[in-house]
């Protein structure tokens, strides 16, 4: 009988944890759009900034050609999960996007700009991906940190949208956190230049970019 009630005790504590563990999950869910924003503090001077826009290798590597970005560096956002990796963001089930964290001194480039960067090095149209990067984890997503910088998406986003005539792709969400990417994805154009994604799909992304908007570019040297 002794045995009969620990069991029974045991098993409804094992359902409450898991019933309570299922709706910590859902409740992260849905709160990823309706958060509130997390502003990231200025670091020397310098800003953050987050985008996801397919394969982080590509979005890493235009960010990088733009005037006042000090440092691109690929990650995971928007999802609900903590401690995303390649592998498991690659199910779909975590929510998370592949991301960017773009670090850059707003003197000389704006958080608008950047905005206008995200959608000139892209195919804004295209749902749950970028080229041959299909699936959410692609998805393209423009992380705001305060009111000012929604309304510039906001705004960007709608004016595109009537100028193509097209729904724009891009979600819209409040930044919450960015977890940064396996040492083997930073700078992947730049150390493997030769790769046949690399070649076929990243660089011709960002010669396109490039030619879009010249006036924002760094001077080579």
């Amino acid at each position: 009988m002794k045995k009969l009630i620990v069991l029974v005790a045991v098993t409804f504590l094992f359902n409450c944890k898991n019933a309570a563990q299922n709706a910590d999950s859902n409740t992260n869910k849905n709160d990823v759009k309706t958060a509130r924003p997390v502003e990231v503090a200025l670091e020397n001077g310098m800003a953050k900034a987050y985008f996801a826009s397919g394969c982080f290798w590509c979005v890493e590597a235009v960010y990088e050609s733009v005037k006042g970005v000090e440092e691109s560096i690929s990650g995971y956002a928007g999802g609900h999960t903590k401690n995303p990796t390649y592998a498991g963001s690659n199910t779909g089930r975590t929510g998370h996007a592949e991301a960017v964290e773009i670090i850059y001194n707003p003197k000389i480039v704006s958080f608008e700009t950047l905005v206008d960067v995200y959608f000139a090095s892209q195919n804004p149209t295209q749902v749950n991906g970028q080229g041959p990067d299909r699936g959410s984890q692609y998805r393209s997503i423009i992380f705001y940190q305060n009111d000012a910088q929604k309304q510039i998406i906001d705004t960007k986003k709608a004016a595109l949208a009537k100028k193509l005539g097209k729904t724009i792709a891009a979600e819209v969400y409040p930044f919450q956190k960015f977890w940064i990417g396996e040492d083997y994805h930073q700078n992947y154009e730049r150390l493997h230049p030769n790769s046949g994604y690399i070649q076929n799909v990243s660089i011709p992304r960002l010669r396109k970019f490039q030619a879009k908007m010249p006036e924002v570019l760094k001077e080579k040297h």
